[in-house]
């Protein structure tokens, strides 16, 4: 019995890995959004972080309404919704680039968010579910595999295409007339128009693809497989844990957007050249998969959840010391490597926070979605302490950008609050 069970939960672990892919590509195709973004619409370094607020914010907008919708609709057809809507976010890039309107550029990443946002409602309690809770972590682990492989592919796709040559014309901006200038960023601005249309189509044909498959449905009911000591208690207020767990995934995005999304931007700043920094985001992934690797062979037989994501945020505490503190290349090689750091929050965090949860799990899963807002608040905030840092303090845009990683130590500080206590607060053992 217990076979045919692992057996009917191969084939949907597969199709939900398809668009753990699918969130990678489209989520981490942002680090190469900024540099690009801040040459063609010609923006300042904290102006370029409203990339990562429009992108990330729809969650905590739309969350809530997205656990409505899929109540009403069910996860599958919920998940051919969000593809679509996706869609129709990568199509609204193509009049922002021949207008080359930031506004509408943030505002087609708002839509893809909203669509992300549909799919992740969906998508991560059902992989919880699909198995004990006790190796949710490392379920969630492979489907972070699936992710970052994404993530580690986009980057050097997305970015060989609309960041090509960008350091010579860089260069060469300064010296241009203002039609000249404004003929080359027009060209620069339309190379975006392609590679949005493709993913438009995959997205359509994929959505199609989810509707036909075998994914099976999942219903209220089967959320109370999620724990045998399920409590009933009369509201979601009840359940401390998931509010302290909501925190922790917040913070947690905030970090791993600042490594993933944010480290071509820095390097940038740094005076990298764009050509070498395009692939920066690309080494952050790859230290995350070596993490999820580490976390599928020893959770939860060697290591509990728990302490897998104490020792992590110890150790993103540590590598985030040597970002503020470190020289140049040797910094953005301690951003990268936070990457390691960063892997198995996720996985631990989220059956955290939502076990127990019973017939609240549809709106806990809403509110920890709402968390990932924090991957555009918190690289915002950056964006904001490095302008106050340079403009008003006197600091040089590096080391001001460099000084602003501050703002990652109270996070892991949190994150390792809620792994050795907050975790427990509230919940029935």
């Amino acid at each position: 019995m217990q076979q045919n069970t692992k057996q009917n939960n191969t084939v949907p672990l597969i199709i939900i890995g398809v668009l753990f892919f699918l969130f990678g590509f489209v989520t981490w195709a942002n680090s190469s959004l900024m540099p690009y973004l801040k040459i063609s619409c010609q923006l300042t370094t904290a102006q370029a972080t409203w990339v990562t607020l429009a992108f990330y914010i729809s969650y905590a907008v739309t969350a809530f309404p997205c656990s409505w919708v899929l109540g009403k609709t069910g996860l599958k057809k919920g998940m051919m919704y969000g593809l679509l809507i996706m869609a129709v976010g990568a199509l609204v890039f193509v009049p922002a680039a021949k207008t080359r309107n930031f506004s509408l550029f943030l505002g087609g990443l708002f839509v893809i968010g909203t669509g992300l946002s549909l799919l992740q409602t969906a998508s991560n309690p059902y992989v919880t579910i699909l198995g004990p809770i006790e190796s949710a972590a490392k379920r969630i682990s492979f489907m972070g595999i699936c992710n970052k492989v994404a993530g580690a592919v986009a980057p050097l796709i997305l970015g060989a295409i609309i960041l090509s040559n960008v350091d010579g014309l860089t260069a060469s901006l300064a010296g241009m007339s203002a039609a000249a200038k404004e003929v080359e960023l027009n060209a620069l601005a339309s190379k975006v128009i392609t590679p949005y249309i493709i993913m438009a189509v995959a997205l359509v044909v994929l959505a199609v693809g989810v509707y036909f498959s075998a994914l099976p449905e999942m219903k209220p009911a089967d959320e109370e497989a999620l724990n045998e000591k399920t409590t009933h208690r009369s509201s979601i207020f009840k359940y401390p844990y998931l509010w302290l767990g909501f925190v922790a995934l917040f913070l947690y995005v905030g970090v791993e957007v600042m490594a993933g999304d944010l480290i071509q931007l820095y390097g940038n700043v740094l005076g990298i050249k764009v050509s070498e920094a395009k692939h920066f985001t690309t080494y952050t992934m790859i230290s995350m998969l070596v993490g999820y690797i580490i976390g599928i062979a020893t959770m939860p037989k060697i290591i509990t959840q728990a302490k897998a994501l104490a020792v992590s945020a110890v150790i993103g505490l540590v590598f985030t010391l040597a970002v503020i503190f470190a020289p140049g290349y040797s910094s953005v090689l301690f951003l990268a490597l936070l990457g390691l750091a960063n892997a198995l929050m996720w996985p631990a965090i989220w059956p955290l926070a939502i076990e127990g949860l019973g017939r609240f799990t549809n709106v806990g899963a809403a509110l920890l979605i709402v968390g990932i807002a924090g991957g555009g608040i918190i690289p915002k905030l950056w964006g904001a302490i490095g302008g106050y840092l340079h403009t008003s303090m006197g600091y040089t845009e590096a080391r001001a950008s460099q000084m602003a990683f501050w703002i990652m130590v109270p996070c892991y500080l949190f994150i390792f609050y809620f792994a050795v206590k907050g975790s427990k607060a509230g919940k029935t053992v």
